[in-house]
Parts: C-alpha cells; structure tokens; sequence
C-alpha cells in the first residue's frame, strides 16, 4: 500500500515538472523566433568581419553573448591585443553579473557545476522571464524545470541562427551589404531599452565619446565610450533619486 502511494507520489511530482518545463517553453517561445534571426545577423556579422567558418562556428558556441561577439569583432579585425578584446567584452557582458546575483538565491542548492551550466545557458530575455514568473526566493522544485523550459530552447534557437547566417555569409557576395546587417540589429536592440533619463544620457554620451575617441589605437574608443557611457547613466541615476527624495 505504502509502495503504490509512494508511487502515485512520485508519478504526480513528475507530472508538476514536465507541466513547469511546458509553462518555461510556452512563456519563450514567442521570443525564439527573434532569436534566431538576432542569432543569424550575428552569424552574418562574424564571417563578414573576417573569421573563417570555423572560428565563426567555435566563437557562436563558446562565448554565446552577441552583444559582445559584435563589440569584439572590429577589435578582431583590427588586430587589438588579447587583453583589449577580453575587456571589451568583460564590460558589455557586465550585466550578466547582475542576473547571477539575482538567480543565485533560487538555484544555490544545487552543484556548482549545474550552476555552471545553467550560467552559460542563460540569457538577458530568458533571465527576465523567469524573475517575473518567480520573483521571491522561496524554494519551489518547479523552478529548475521552468527556468530549463526557457533557457534550453532559447540557446538551440541562438546556435541555429547563428549557424544560418555563418553559412549566408560565407556564401554571399560582400557587395550585397549584409555586414551591416550587425550594425542595423545593435540599433534595433538598443533603441528599445533607453527607457529612462539615466539610459539616455548613457547612450548619448557613450555615443560622443565614441566619435570623440575614434582616433585611438587598436579600437580602445569604443571601450572607453562604453565605459564612460555606464558611468554617466549611473550618475544620472543617482542624482535623479537623490532630488526626487528631497521633491518628494
């Protein structure tokens, strides 16, 4: 008796988890299809920024991070040094930082090499989702399969457009333009997220300071903008709360 009850148990738990992993999946999957084909520009973008086809397909699966495969790339054409492509990239990725320490709580019981793995998966619109389906800590088992629902197909979709677009443009002809295919997707992505004072006085100044510091070697002008960008933002910010409190 106790066995078949244990069993209906665990047959009901494992029903909870597939239906988590159905509600992560359905919640995503509006966004997969824009994935892919950020995924592709990015594809198209690496091949046309001059890295063969394997170096396009090793990067696309090891860094999964556009916003920071494109910053790299005039650093790659460019020939910077080592060190100057992996602080660019350090500081666009700054914020997956910031969805770390806001995942941890939820998933710090497990290994850190599930944590790991999880990590590497994640992405900004994946991460977003889940903190508004699960915005407390509270422990919940159908957090894992949930979270797995959304970052698993998001990567396949990632790695599928990626690999689309490596193909097109290595087989494309340079003269059709779609280099600046790259260029028209970092548009699209950041016009929507300037949602405050603080976001538009980053992207303004961070756009300045990349005119500005054009003329420095190895491309090192768009570390400082983007640098210099964050600060200003960040500023902005604070002071906007500090006279808000004292209006207020």
């Amino acid at each position: 008796m106790n066995t078949r009850v244990s069993a209906v148990m665990a047959d009901k738990d494992e029903a909870l988890l597939k239906d988590a992993w159905r509600a992560g999946l359905n919640l995503g999957a509006p966004t997969l299809l824009g994935i892919a084909a950020w995924g592709m520009v990015v594809g198209v973008a690496m091949v046309k920024s001059g890295l063969t086809v394997a170096q396009a397909g090793a990067m696309t699966l090891f860094v999964f991070a556009g916003s920071a495969q494109l910053a790299s790339l005039p650093l790659l054409a460019a020939q910077a040094p080592v060190w100057v492509i992996f602080a660019t990239a350090l500081v666009v990725n700054l914020r997956f930082v910031i969805f770390s320490v806001l995942l941890a709580p939820h998933f710090s019981h497990l290994p850190w090499r599930q944590r790991f793995a999880l990590g590497y998966v994640a992405g900004d619109i994946t991460v977003g989702l889940f903190l508004q389906r699960y915005p407390h800590e509270t422990p919940d088992p159908a957090k894992l399969p949930f979270l797995k629902g959304l970052i698993y197909p998001n990567w396949l979709a990632w790695q599928i457009g990626s690999f689309i677009g490596i193909v097109l443009g290595a087989v494309v002809p340079a003269e059709w333009g779609l280099g600046f295919a790259g260029t028209l997707a970092i548009l699209c992505v950041t016009v929507p997220l300037i949602l405050s004072r603080a976001a538009l006085c980053g992207v303004l100044v961070a756009g300045m300071v990349a005119v500005l510091a054009f003329s420095l070697p190895y491309k090192l002008g768009l570390l400082v903008a983007v640098v210099v960008g964050m600060v200003s933002a960040m500023a902005v910010e604070e002071l906007t709360e500090k006279w808000t409190k004292r209006h207020v």
